[in-house]
C-alpha cells in the first residue's frame, strides 16, 4: 500500500510541473506584449528613482514618465509591484502616439526601515515589453 502511494504522489507531482516551452507562449510574462494585436513602441523617461534617505512612515510618491513612440494607442492594461506597501496607479485612458503617459507610484515607508529596492512590473501593447521600474533608497527608522 505505501509504495503505490508513493507512486501515485510522484507521479502527480511529475505531471503537475509546468514543464511546456515558455519561450513560445505568448502568455507567459517573458514575452508580455505579444498577446495584443496592436502593438507600439515605448521610450521610459524614467525607469529608476533613488528617493534617497527619508525617515519611517513617510510616503515616497514619484511619477514615471514615458512616451508612446509608436503609430499606435498606448494601453497599459496592469502594473503591479514587488509588495504591498507600494502602490502603482496606471493611466486609465490610452496614450496617444506622441504623448507622454505617468504611472504614479506610491510606497508607504511604515514599518520598513533600511535599504529599499521595489520594482514595478507594467504590461501593456508595447513592444518591445516596459523594463522593469525599480525604486531604491533608505528609509530611517525612528528612535524609540
Amino acid at each position: 500500500m505505501k509504495k503505490w502511494l508513493l507512486v501515485f504522489v510522484i507521479s502527480v507531482s511529475l505531471f503537475s510541473c509546468d514543464i511546456r516551452n515558455k519561450k513560445n507562449n505568448p502568455y507567459s510574462l517573458g514575452n508580455r506584449s505579444a498577446v495584443f494585436t496592436d502593438t507600439t513602441s515605448v521610450q521610459m523617461i524614467d525607469s529608476t528613482h533613488d528617493f534617497g534617505k527619508v525617515a519611517e512612515g513617510t510616503k515616497v510618491i514619484f511619477d514615471y514618465r514615458f512616451k508612446n513612440t509608436g503609430k499606435k494607442p498606448l494601453v497599459v492594461s496592469s502594473a503591479t509591484a514587488s509588495c504591498g506597501c507600494t502602490v502603482p496607479e496606471k493611466p486609465e485612458e490610452p496614450i496617444k502616439p506622441g504623448e507622454i503617459g505617468i504611472l504614479k507610484v506610491v510606497f508607504n515607508t511604515a514599518e520598513r526601515p533600511g535599504p529599499a529596492h521595489k520594482t514595478i512590473n507594467v504590461i501593456s501593447n508595447a513592444y518591445p515589453p516596459f523594463p522593469v521600474l525599480s525604486l531604491t533608497g533608505i528609509v530611517e527608522g525612528r528612535n524609540k
